[in-house]
């Protein structure tokens, strides 16, 4: 679900140009000055290990859990470690990193699903009966939301009905669930992202342009957002940033909107959050290709419905 993963020699403390202009095509720039996040918000990572040591996150905001808890980066140049750090970076590094550092004073509960040996070098695969014990334990674990940064192997009819029911108990729990569509540049879909509850998340430039290397489909023009996804650079867990492309860098940056909006508007109900961002740029969803995000817009809205619910 990552491309083009690879070292960078960024200079720590600033923020590539890149980096800005994606943060404000996305209505996160003015977010971001409001808040840092809730720590009573908790992030589930369903990802590679996270090199929870790295300088540039906070090292007790990363909580391992499920079967795979107190599992570590054998190598920290290993695709599995590289994939979850980068992930965790754009979530919760601190800010002023090389990393986006949406929400740094969230917590982040990784669901370590791929290990050094089985994964990919640009393509983490999981498989579905893996996936829902994943989001299971996530949704368990008390997480508002889910970011899954994962390719579904093997998405078969049968071996998909677990990953629905596990969906399914997940919006019943409120847990709001973000994945990557995919980097298949085909219009197709899976139990992830044809499911109603999901989000699905495409990769645009910094210039609006939706990415070709994106899957989409109806389901993702219906659900789905867009985010930055081309040329962005986070944390590496060998301690170098690195700089990537993909419908995996995209996913975070929704999840990091959602967790600042859970952490400003506590009492909101995961659907509430969802329609705000979703409706934020247009309400009719006619296209293949869904529209990109506007956190602030979204923002102002859950805002404006509660300032109203006071003046009653």
């Amino acid at each position: 679900m990552m491309s083009g993963l690879g070292a960078t020699a960024a200079v720590p403390g600033v923020r590539p140009a890149r980096l800005r202009a994606g943060l404000d095509l996305v209505g996160l720039t003015p977010l971001m000055k409001v808040t840092t996040g809730s720590s009573e918000v908790a992030i589930g990572l369903i990802d590679g290990p996270v090199a929870a040591s790295h300088p540039g996150l906070a090292a007790q905001a990363v909580k391992d859990i499920g079967p795979g808890r107190g599992v570590a980066c054998g190598h920290v140049t290993s695709a599995a470690c590289m994939h979850g750090t980068y992930v965790a970076g754009i979530l919760i590094a601190r800010r002023g990193s090389d990393a986006p550092a949406i929400c740094p004073g969230c917590v982040l509960l990784a669901r370590p699903i791929f290990l050094d040996a089985a994964t990919g070098a640009d393509d983490p695969r999981a498989g579905p009966e893996d996936l829902a014990q994943a989001l299971t334990d996530c949704t368990e674990a008390g997480v508002r939301v889910v970011n899954v940064s994962a390719a579904l192997a093997r998405p078969s009819i049968s071996d998909e009905r677990g990953l629905t029911q596990a969906l399914d108990h997940a919006a019943r729990r409120d847990v709001i669930v973000v994945v990557a569509a995919g980097n298949q540049a085909t219009l197709a879909g899976t139990a992830l992202t044809r499911h109603p509850w999901v989000i699905p998340v495409v990769s645009y430039d910094e210039r609006a342009r939706p990415l070709d290397h994106s899957t989409i489909g109806r389901s993702v023009g219906r659900s789905g957002l867009g985010a930055p996804g081309a040329g962005i650079t986070s944390l590496g867990a060998h301690g170098r940033p690195v700089t990537a492309s993909g419908t995996s860098v995209a996913a975070p940056f929704v999840t990091g909107a959602v967790a600042l909006l859970c952490g400003e508007f506590p009492d909101a109900s995961g659907q509430e959050i969802k329609t705000a961002l979703l409706a934020a740029r247009t309400r009719r969803r006619t296209t293949v290709v869904p529209p990109l995000m506007d956190a602030w817009r979204a923002y102002q809205v859950l805002r404006a419905t509660r300032s109203r619910r006071r003046s009653r």
